[in-house]
This record gives structure tokens, C-alpha cells and sequence, in this order.
């Protein structure tokens, strides 16, 4: 377990990046923490997939969904699969589904909304670059910190 983000930030003030408000919780796991692995992709949840597949203990998916409210990156089956893998959870700036099953898992999940759409799966989207939304900007391996009050990223050089 960790601090707060709201004791995070006064200790890391000057360099804390505080995603905006907007994020609710999806998963069991309200509070989580780990290494940052990103993800960018518009609509289709192909290298979500692929990466909540992959093992993820000490891990934290963040998703760079370009804020669409459309279709769903993650549901049911896939978040499964991050559990089976140890997955400490996952970020998505953007949506999911399958919200009934969500809450049970033990996962954290944070999301913009819910949808019934599922997205398409082409195989598009990208891994491992920094990427920038909700006021924040969040390079692979920061170390990001979730609970009740929203998302703390930190640079791993200063990270408790």
C-alpha cells in the first residue's frame, strides 16, 4: 500500500503531474500503484489486449484511448485476463463495459464512462511511448499512483 495521492502530491509538489478529475472507479481495488505501461489507440483494443495478456505483477496500464466515449477498450474478458496476469490495474482515458463484473474483480480500474459498444479490433494502436492526456503526460515506466481522489504520476527517480 501506499501514501495518499493527496499526501503524494504535498510531498512532490513541485514535480507531482495530477491527471484531471474526471476518472471514476470501475474495479474492486480502488488504491494501486506501479510502473506505467502505456498504450495509445482510437477505438480498438487490440494492444490492450495483447499487453493485459502479458505478465503484469508490480504494472499498471495506462491507456490513451483519445477520450472516447464511443466504444469500450477493456470489458469483462479482457480484464480477466489482466487478473490471471497479475495486473495491479489499469488507467484508460476513455471507456469500458461489462461494469457488474468489473466491480468484483480484484483490479483497479479507472475509466472516463461505461458503454455497451465494444471497440473494433484491427490490430491498430501503439506501445511504449509517452503519452499525454487529462492534463498529464506519462512516459513508460513512471510510477503511478491511483485511489479515491484521482491519479498521481511520478518520475521513477523520486517515486517513494
Amino acid at each position: 500500500m501506499f501514501e495518499s495521492t493527496c499526501d503524494l502530491y504535498d510531498r512532490f509538489e513541485a514535480t507531482a503531474r495530477v491527471a484531471d478529475a474526471a476518472f471514476r472507479d470501475y474495479g474492486r481495488r480502488h488504491r494501486f500503484s506501479g510502473e506505467a505501461v502505456t498504450v495509445k489507440c482510437f477505438e480498438d483494443n487490440s494492444r490492450v489486449k495483447e499487453l493485459l495478456a502479458t505478465p503484469g505483477k508490480g504494472k499498471v496500464l495506462v491507456v490513451d484511448g483519445g477520450g472516447s466515449l464511443r466504444a469500450a477498450l477493456m470489458g469483462d474478458l479482457i480484464a480477466k485476463s489482466a487478473v490471471k496476469n497479475e495486473w495491479e490495474g489499469v488507467i484508460i482515458h476513455g471507456c469500458v463495459r461489462d461494469t457488474g463484473v468489473l466491480i468484483t474483480l480484484d483490479l483497479g480500474i479507472k475509466a472516463l464512462g461505461a458503454i455497451p459498444r465494444k471497440t473494433v479490433r484491427n490490430g491498430e494502436g501503439q506501445t511504449g511511448l509517452a503519452i499525454s492526456f487529462a492534463g498529464i503526460r506519462v512516459n513508460p515506466g513512471d510510477r503511478i499512483f491511483a485511489d479515491e481522489d484521482g491519479v498521481l504520476v511520478l518520475d521513477p527517480s523520486e517515486a517513494p
